[in-house]
């Protein structure tokens, strides 16, 4: 029955005294045709019928079990007269359902509803749930509270939900009519932020009014290990706090930190804002402050940080970082980062001045965007010493590597027959050391899909005839090599080379006394060039001269290759109830013969002096980004031999039935070459190479070695004489290595999640062998990576007495031999280890170390420890020795909302600006 007949049904009831209370009527038999969760409807009665309504106690005590307390209706025989008064239109703007576990008590003399333990109550867009409600539906309020258990002790906090919001205080008092709420120790969380009110007044749908109000990121809102605390708030949900004297709490123990008012967002979209600068001093650049500046939240796609940095002897920096995404489409972002260096003061003999900068764009493209089309870019190019003297970032890896590397391509696939792939590439390469630049603006590659013209479409390509296709590849270059400090200026462009490549290979391959794979090839390669040379005598000046000649030139070659292999396999058993149960050899031999004749056409001559002497030693083609056309033909014959070894060991589980293989040698390769058409020292060294992995796969060790068959003589030169008729052996070793690198952590083969992206795209390292990466400018990433909850029961601290240390150890050694010249030293010989543990659930140390066994002396050096401090982390960096030498300590909150709550003190490391 819905409220408006019943409103009016009872508008016919000769109960003249209870039509002022007409609405409290209504409300009462509203609630009684309410089940525990569902409604009661039923026909209204025809005309000349009377209704009675049973009498009923003022209070009712109403059974948990039953569903439904429906109101019985039954017929009367007078007849009642119709009223023609409209029916009040109901105060309730929805159905108000509720359920209780021991009780539901309607007090009808006091207009009450009482609902006791795990109460709960829903209307229209709020639920409320708690220990125990009363509404009062003449007021059209409702109070919710806790209860005490058997002990004594509240439970059941009531939960206030309207909407999103949530609010679990200690009591509520709400109103249907007006939507104000009065709360009691209200706690509610909004994004990153818990908040707990002393009393909270809700002034409409989208106001809180808080007074004594504590917000914080701890976890445990009711015991937090720190808080501020503010006299009063202002409370929009999803848009904005405004508090006002406000001051920080720590361990419940007040601090003069404070502000006399303040304003968070908290909106769940990105907002606008002011970056708060850290305040620093330096032994060379005086006090400062840095990573100050402004964050713009342009879009839902993109976004933009203005950083800065100014320093009191006149240094500055600036710094722009872009972040953008199209979901489905592309992601990537942009850095561009200057500094403006002054060190000491002008007019004394330390005083210099340079400008440094680097440049980072990283851009990747969703496959399923375009299946036909690709475009990417990584970008890092900049000044040489932009990593060893930025004032703004301590990254060792950096500041060692010498060389940054940058790649835009974009690539298309016509869909045609054949089909056609091109692609469009810019790439740069930097020498950080030498400062030399390497460039192509652009790189176009064309390429046709094979041709099969003696094989059907459909047909299987098998024997000499139908496999024999061809290719046809297009490549472009406009090469570019400059220094550091031409870098984009016009002199850059002025040496640019440019080059055109046709290559068409024809190729087949078949097979030859079922087990001998057979390929061969024919290779035609025709180089245009716009720029060649003219080398002549200059009578005038009476030296040779080169001249550079502009226009269009083409050489064209070609060569011959061949090669024959096969597999052989060998398996030695040892039993099976042997530990070692077979060794199994596979051998991939191969020979290869390649031909390419003498191109001396294209080699000039010109007069060495005055006396009319002719000499063919150059082309005019030199220089030329293609290389040039061989004046000599040669003649190679290629052998090689690739092994792998493998055993089948017994199982340790016995409940195993089969073997389980170990790989004793991932490969094993010997080769070397023989040059028909040398007139001496035919053979080329032989190399040596092979790897494998050992300890579960965690050791990786590979190694290499050069074997010269040829002796040397009395001034260390190579003689047309082998080694053995010299007295010596059949090889002489001139050079050999080995490398090892192992990882392993505490937990099995489970990886460390230590790496370290952005230090390894400055060019720096992922692992921390060369230490960690510290960005002053985004210290929400700690030394030993992500934060990140411990979720397994196993990582929990279980007792008094845990023997449980969670550790990772990454050891690198590099050993190389030289003897070229007869020296037989030790060329390289150094280790690196880095090492981190937890020593306790919140203590974490690490080091990264090493030692060079050549020069005596300890490579680079640091020492990590870091604090878990609940919404805290305090962290200390120590590099105690070498010019990198650098000490700094950070404490601040976790949350990216307050991570300008933090204190830092640091040096600058003792670097020299070049």
């Amino acid at each position: 029955m819905t409220l408006q007949k019943l409103s009016h049904l009872f508008t016919k009831i000769a109960f003249k005294p209870l039509r002022t209370n007409l609405f409290h009527i209504v409300l009462l038999a509203f609630f009684l045709t309410l089940g525990t969760s569902n409604t009661y409807s039923q026909e209204l009665p025809k005309k000349n019928t009377s209704i009675r309504a049973e009498k009923q106690t003022d209070t009712t005590k109403i059974a948990t079990t039953s569903t439904d307390t429906i109101l019985n209706i039954v017929s009367d025989t007078p007849a009642v007269v119709v009223d023609t008064l409209k029916p009040k239109k109901s105060t309730l703007d929805g159905i108000v359902k509720r359920k209780a576990v021991d009780y539901e008590k309607v007090d009808q003399k006091n207009k009450l509803l009482t609902l006791y333990n795990q109460a709960e109550l829903y209307y229209l867009d709020v639920e409320l749930k708690s220990g125990i409600i009363v509404m009062d539906y003449a007021k059209n309020e409702v109070y919710a509270g806790r209860i005490k258990d058997s002990t004594g002790a509240y439970t059941q906090r009531p939960v206030f939900k309207q909407g999103s919001n949530v609010v679990e205080p200690d009591s509520i008092r709400f109103n249907f009519k007006t939507k104000k709420v009065l709360i009691w120790n209200s706690r509610s969380k909004q994004g990153e932020l818990n908040f707990i009110a002393e009393i909270a007044k809700k002034e409409n749908d989208s106001v809180y009014f808080m007074k004594n109000v504590k917000f914080t990121t701890a976890e445990d809102i009711d015991d937090p290990e720190y808080y501020f605390l503010a006299r009063k708030a202002k409370f929009v949900p999803k848009k904005k706090v405004v508090v006002g004297l406000t001051n920080m709490v720590i361990a419940d123990v007040p601090t003069p930190i404070g502000l006399p008012f303040a304003f968070f967002p908290m909106t769940e979209t990105s907002q606008s804002g002011v970056i708060m600068p850290t305040f620093t001093d330096t032994r060379r650049q005086g006090y400062s402050l840095q990573n100050g500046g402004y964050y713009f939240a342009l879009s839902d796609n993109y976004d933009l940080t203005f950083l800065g940095d100014y320093y009191t002897n006149g240094s500055y920096a600036l710094r722009f970082e872009s972040s953008y995404a199209k979901r489905y489409h592309f992601r990537g972002n942009v850095n561009i980062r200057f500094e403006n260096q002054i060190t000491s003061e002008r007019g004394f003999p330390d005083y210099s001045k340079s400008n440094i900068y680097n440049i980072q764009w990283s851009h990747s493209q969703d496959a399923k965007a375009n299946p036909n089309s690709r475009f990417s870019a990584s970008v890092n190019l900049g000044s040489s010493t932009y990593f060893q003297n930025s004032l703004n970032q301590v990254n060792v890896g950096s500041r060692l590597n010498n060389t940054m590397s940058s790649s835009i391509s974009y690539s298309k696939t016509f869909n045609s027959v054949p089909s056609v792939n091109m692609s469009v590439t810019a790439s740069h390469q930097q020498n950080t050391q030498t400062q030399q630049i390497n460039m192509t603006l652009p790189t176009l590659q064309l390429s046709v899909d094979r041709i099969f013209p003696f094989a059907a479409e459909d047909a299987p390509k098998k024997g000499f005839i139908k496999n024999i296709n061809l290719q046809y590849n297009l490549r472009g270059e406009n090469r570019i090599a400059t220094t550091d400090s031409l870098f984009f200026k016009s002199e850059m462009f002025r040496d640019a080379k440019m080059g055109l490549q046709h290559s068409i290979p024809l190729s087949t391959n078949f097979k030859v006394f079922k087990h001998f794979s057979v390929s061969t090839a024919i290779n035609y390669n025709e180089v245009w060039y716009t720029k060649t040379i003219n080398r002549n005598f200059d009578y005038e000046k009476g030296e040779v001269v080169e001249k550079e000649v502009n226009g269009f030139d083409a050489y064209r070659t070609y060569s011959f290759s061949s090669s024959v292999g096969t597999t052989i396999y060998g398996t030695f058993n040892f039993g099976e109830d042997k530990k070692i149960q077979a060794i199994r050899h596979v051998m991939r031999p191969s020979v290869s013969h390649s031909y390419t004749p003498s191109f001396e056409k294209y080699w000039d001559t010109y007069d060495t002096d005055a006396s009319g002497t002719m000499r063919k030693d150059y082309t005019r083609f030199e220089g030329g980004i293609f290389g040039v056309p061989g004046q000599n033909y040669s003649n190679n014959i290629g052998l090689s031999l690739n092994n792998t070894f493998e055993a089948k060991v017994t199982d340790r589980d016995s409940t195993k039935t089969e073997p389980k293989k170990v790989m004793l040698l991932n490969n094993l390769n010997f080769s070397t070459s023989y040059n028909i058409a040398a007139d001496s020292l035919p053979w080329n060294p032989v190399r040596v190479s092979g790897g494998t992995l050992l300890f579960k796969e965690k050791m990786n060790v590979n190694f290499g070695a050069t074997l010269d068959p040829y002796a040397l003589n009395n001034a260390n030169r190579r003689i047309n004489k082998y080694n053995i008729d010299n007295g010596g052996s059949l090889f002489r070793m001139t050079s050999a290595n080995i490398t090892i690198n192992y990882s392993l952590t505490s937990k099995g083969n489970e990886k460390a999640d230590n790496k370290n992206e952005q230090g390894a795209r400055n060019g720096g390292r992922e692992d921390d062998l060369f230490g960690t990466n510290t960005d002053f400018s985004d210290r929400r990433r700690g030394q030993f990576g992500e934060d990140e909850e411990k979720k397994d029961e196993d990582d929990a601290f279980d007792g008094f007495f845990n023997t449980k240390l969670p550790w990772d150890m990454t050891l690198a050694y590099s050993l190389t031999y030289g003897n070229m010249a007869r020296q037989n030293e030790i060329t390289g010989n150094s280790i690196m280890i880095s090492a981190n543990v937890d020593v306790s659930p919140k203590w974490k140390v690490g080091v990264s170390t090493g030692y060079d066994f050549v020069q005596n002396g300890v490579t680079f050096t640091q020492l990590r420890f870091e604090r878990d401090l609940l919404s805290w982390r305090m962290d200390f960096n120590w590099t105690p020795f070498g010019e990198n030498a650098y000490w700094g300590f950070f404490i601040g909150i976790k949350s990216g909302m307050l991570s300008d709550i933090k204190w830092e003190k640091r040096t600058q490391p003792d670097r020299v600006i070049r």
